[in-house]
């Protein structure tokens, strides 16, 4: 069952490279070179063609742009205009970014090889809803009136923590530009925010429609550069307040230690994920075998909390596979612009490289491949997906994150069984279960160490929800009111009070 290779592929639909408008990094309001002069290629990975040379940002270029930020938050209007005001103008925002939609979702289509449907549909109808969502969070953040044991009376304030630097991934740019910088615009911050080098394009028109939008200048500065010059430069910065990162768990390990070493400024992270779904018996066998490739194969295994662990009950394990199998052999590998593709390219030829690595790896740790494990297509970073079985917990994919389109399928017997080896990782992003059963819904939620546990749904984000790590997955939260508190300082004031009748 392993070969694939006449698997249904397109590649007559590329749309040509289009003119692109903003290269340059984004600095007080002006779109700049870098100090340097130095440009880098952002790559399409369908073709392996050059998009467009990209300013390389480095340690002079974070110091203007945190410069430009700092003197927008000490002497600027944001932080001092009422809530509401700013939240007007998150709202034209999001209004840009909707009538942008086609724009964004093509750079960011060319840029990293998502499917462009997808991005039209979901991912980019997402990020304008999640400014509306602190845009209306704006005008209402407040503290408390504090009960105090003696003759004194106290209060909160929360205050907009500063200058704020923002380091985001490859994988998911426009979201992830917008996950971050919303609850940081609403609190009243000003921002440095770097993008993955890999994907540099979104980021720099975003910060266009930002202008557009009204957001006064030196709020939002945009560095695109390499992670270890500009983005060690963010999180080393003596003048930024705090740094937000998501990416993988050995650079925030490195961004915790130079916020550390630095002006010991608060770090938020949400870092890799290996993260399991537990199939029971009682399941529904064809929507399990969705939500499993859901899971695994959503945006080509490109994402934190992909499913990549997928333990099934030995009861429908048999029907499970063979399902999964049938289903894989249906999906479509391809050219990310035409509207059946179901999965595009990886997202350069570094991240190509390594998963084709744990691929062979897989196969030389003894699991079996059912199907895929090649690549396909005469060009670009084109992967099958992958499914392997008898994948034991000590083997190197079943414990690294691959971040592709790789499953590795586990049978089990017992519920203590299922929940001893889903916790059995450092990681603990997210979980899925699929059952009918509520006890075992109810029990195996509350077992599994993990931030975002999914119950017979999978990959189902909202403005609304926190997410975040348990273990080595991170610290903080992003999405929800709990995003707003790492952009804001809470300040205890207290005065006395004197001849009270009450206390």
């Amino acid at each position: 069952m392993g070969d694939v290779s006449n698997r249904k592929t397109n590649s007559n639909s590329r749309r040509r490279i289009p003119n692109i408008k903003f290269t340059k990094l984004f600095i007080n309001g002006d779109f700049v070179d870098s100090i340097s002069g130095k440009t880098f290629e952002t790559i399409d990975p369908s073709s392996e063609q050059v998009i467009a040379k990209i300013a390389e940002g480095d340690k002079e270029d974070i110091d203007l742009a945190v410069k430009a930020a700092r003197q927008a938050f000490d002497h600027g209007s944001w932080p001092r205009i009422p809530g509401c005001e700013r939240g007007k103008i998150m709202n034209k925002f999001a209004d840009l970014i909707d009538e942008h939609l086609e724009e964004l979702a093509a750079l960011e289509t060319f840029d990293v090889g998502k499917v462009y449907s997808f991005e039209t549909n979901v991912d980019i109808p997402s990020i304008s809803k999640e400014v509306r969502y602190f845009a209306g969070s704006a005008d209402k953040i407040h503290g408390k009136t504090l009960k105090l044991s003696s003759e004194f009376q106290g209060y909160t304030l929360l205050e907009p923590i500063g200058v704020v630097g923002l380091i985001i991934p490859w994988n998911f740019p426009s979201a992830m530009f917008v996950l971050k910088c919303a609850p940081a615009l609403a609190a009243g911050c000003t921002m440095v925010i770097k993008p993955a080098e890999q994907a540099p394009l979104t980021a720099l028109y975003l910060a266009h429609l930002a202008k557009l939008a009204g957001i006064p200048n030196g709020v939002l500065n945009v560095v695109t550069g390499f992670g270890d010059t500009a983005g060690a430069a963010v999180a080393s910065h003596m003048d930024i307040d705090c740094v937000s990162f998501t990416g993988s768990t050995e650079v925030g390990r490195l961004v915790m230690q130079a916020a550390a070493t630095s002006n010991l400024k608060p770090v938020s992270l949400e870092l890799g994920g290996k993260s399991p779904l537990l199939i029971f018996d009682d399941a529904n066998v064809n929507q399990a075998a969705d939500l499993a490739l859901l899971g695994s194969l959503a945006n080509k295994g490109e994402i934190c909390v992909c499913s990549s662990r997928v333990f099934v009950q030995e009861g429908i394990y048999d029907k499970l596979v063979e399902n999964l199998v049938e289903k894989v052999k249906t999906w479509v590998v391809g050219d990310p612009f035409d509207p059946s593709t179901h999965q595009g390219p990886q997202v350069d030829k570094k991240q190509y490289e390594k998963v084709l690595s744990y691929i062979d790896q897989g196969k030389r740790e003894g699991a079996s491949l059912l199907i895929g494990g090649k690549s396909c297509g005469k060009k670009g970073y084109y992967i099958e997906p992958t499914i392997f079985e008898n994948v034991t917990d000590d083997m190197l994919i079943a414990n690294d994150e691959i971040f592709g389109p790789v499953m590795c399928l586990m049978k089990f017997k017992t519920i203590e069984e299922a929940i001893g080896r889903a916790n059995a990782t450092t990681h603990g992003l997210a979980a899925g279960i699929v059952t009918n059963d509520l006890n075992i819904a109810n029990r195996v939620s509350r077992s599994i160490r993990a931030g975002m546990i999914w119950i017979n749904c999978y990959h189902n984000f909202d403005s609304g929800c926190p997410i975040g790590g348990y273990k080595m997955s991170g610290v903080g939260k992003d999405h929800g009111v709990e995003a707003l508190e790492k952009y804001l300082q809470n300040k205890a004031v207290v005065t006395p009070i004197y001849h009270s009748p009450w206390l």
